[in-house]
């Protein structure tokens, strides 16, 4: 790896006595400076000095939640071949924490994450994004097996390096500390740094990870059949959701000492939807036999029609209302336009014929090893004393959360059969927090706000483990409850005195 005007850039930022203006015009020539970078594969590169204003993005203003005034900083963007674009902003150094932060993505990509980036710059970050080598709305990169690997792994693989490189230009030195944060295809992204490149980040935080990415779109669909297998209508309506929903959490909500409204831990929960089944004539609301089969299918998940044998985990209790692949019309487009595009490769084919017993292996087959991040061997990671903290809401409506408790376990099994001379147990590095009522990486009824992000750096700065971190539901921008999100095998457990929506009365316990 070459870098061009290493000199220049670094001299360029000496300039702490300098004063605002001059300082500024420096930081700009050290911007300037990076287009010079020549780096293994980078087919293009454009830097550029931002003053202090309003982010607009390549396609006009940003209005995803971005802020509206972002520090200055130095805008560098770039292509990795054949079409990986990526960007890194870089604070100047004044305001820079020294810090790297690379953000994930969601669902197919296909974007920038700006409103992610500008939130980590005004944070202090340096910080970086990609695209992951498609630009969105476009599917037809599925078919292409080196794209889908560029979406698999490749592209954070690549946009971490560049970015690494940017930054030792332009400061002079590399960041202190280098962290990823995502949820959902960033957690997954994440994931699959810890497992394929540990060497990338000294801290990852893995939201609501699509680690198996396989066996959560085919239990996208089997959700989908269970309701709508004969039409797009689906014969659970909204109402018959918060119908079951409100049941279930009536049942099962008090396990931790407190009702109020959430279920802390609903695979403790045995509430089954048969209660709820009509008798003769019914007078109030209640559900059909057909019904109720349907929302037990739903919890069970995917099964193997010739084994009986469970192939994946379905969906929790209590989180009933937030179940949108049963209430969207037809299938949610990206399994379907997985299945359709990369296992099946046929334009016409009909998610209704998809076949439990013989396509999860076929779609394993062709792409699991790009797309899924379930390698349970994380010794590299333990020995580097990297730290891995995952979170997953209970109420999570896209990915089964038992799914990301079933890989944690599998991972301290497997690290136990692998001794280390630091006799470092699986919570020494990662930790697993599942966020009781939250959805999919945000929002639901739980505690869902909270700051990983500061749990894991200071793992990571300062050896502080996280033995449960501070989380918080809000109303109308008022802090409504605040409770403690606890290692996983731990539960919050209400301490029998004091404000139940106080976390400072609740422990974390077995």
């Amino acid at each position: 790896m070459r870098i061009r005007f290493w000199a220049a850039a670094t001299a360029a930022l000496a300039s702490l006595s300098l004063t605002p203006a001059a300082a500024q015009e420096t930081a700009a020539d050290a911007c300037g400076a990076l287009n010079g970078l020549e780096l293994a594969n980078l087919a293009s590169i454009e830097a550029a000095a931002v003053a202090r204003g309003p982010f607009q993005s390549p396609a006009g203003p940003e209005t995803e939640a971005a802020p509206t005034d972002l520090p200055a900083h130095c805008r560098v963007r770039g292509v990795v071949e054949p079409a990986i674009r990526f960007e890194v902003w870089l604070p100047q150094e004044a305001t820079w924490n020294g810090r790297f932060q690379a953000v994930g993505g969601g669902g197919f990509a296909g974007v920038i994450s700006y409103s992610a980036m500008a939130r980590a710059l005004q944070d202090g970050y340096a910080t970086a994004s990609t695209d992951t080598g498609h630009v969105a709305p476009d599917v037809e990169w599925l078919g292409d097996p080196g794209l889908l690997r560029d979406y698999g792994y490749r592209a954070i693989y690549e946009m971490t390096a560049k970015a690494k490189a940017a930054i030792n230009a332009y400061y002079g030195r590399p960041a202190d500390y280098d962290y990823f944060n995502g949820c959902s295809t960033g957690g997954r992204q994440g994931l699959m740094e810890a497992q394929r490149f540990p060497g990338d980040y000294d801290g990852i935080v893995s939201g609501a990870p699509v680690n198996h990415f396989v066996a959560t779109h085919y239990t996208q669909l089997w959700v989908a059949l269970a309701t709508k297998e004969a039409s797009d209508e689906a014969i659970l309506s909204q109402a018959d959701l918060d119908f079951v929903s409100a049941a279930a959490v009536a049942q099962c909500d008090a396990t931790d000492g407190v009702a109020d409204g959430v279920i802390e831990n609903p695979m403790t929960c045995d509430f089954d939807p048969a209660a709820l089944q009509c008798a003769g004539t019914a007078t109030t609301q209640c559900l059909r036999e057909d019904q109720v089969t349907a929302v037990r299918k739903i919890y069970a998940g995917p099964t193997d029609p010739r084994t009986g044998e469970r192939l994946n985990p379905g969906l929790a209790r209590g989180g009933e209302s937030s179940w949108t692949v049963v209430t969207d019309s037809g299938l949610v487009p990206i399994p379907l336009e997985y299945f359709t595009r990369s296992v099946f490769k046929d334009p016409n084919w009909n998610w209704r014929t998809f076949d439990f017993g013989a396509a999860p292996e076929l779609a394993s087959r062709m792409t699991a090893e790009v797309l899924d991040a379930t390698n349970p061997d994380l010794s590299a990671l333990r020995n580097r004393s990297s730290k891995l903290i995952v979170y997953h809401g209970w109420n999570d409506q896209v990915i089964p959360p038992e799914g990301t408790i079933n890989y944690y376990e599998r991972v301290e099994a497997t690290l136990a059969a692998r001794p280390n001379r630091k006799n470092e147990q699986t919570r020494d590095f990662f930790r697993l927090f599942m966020v009781p009522g939250m959805r999919h990486c945000r929002g639901g009824p739980g505690t869902s706000e909270f700051d990983a992000q500061n749990a894991i750096e200071a793992w990571v700065e300062r050896g502080i483990a996280p033995d449960r971190i501070e989380a918080s539901h809000t109303e109308n921008e008022v802090v409504t409850r605040t409770r403690p999100l606890c290692p996983y095998p731990q539960t919050a457990q209400y301490d029998g005195a004091g404000d139940t929506n106080d976390a400072a009365n609740f422990v974390c316990a077995d």
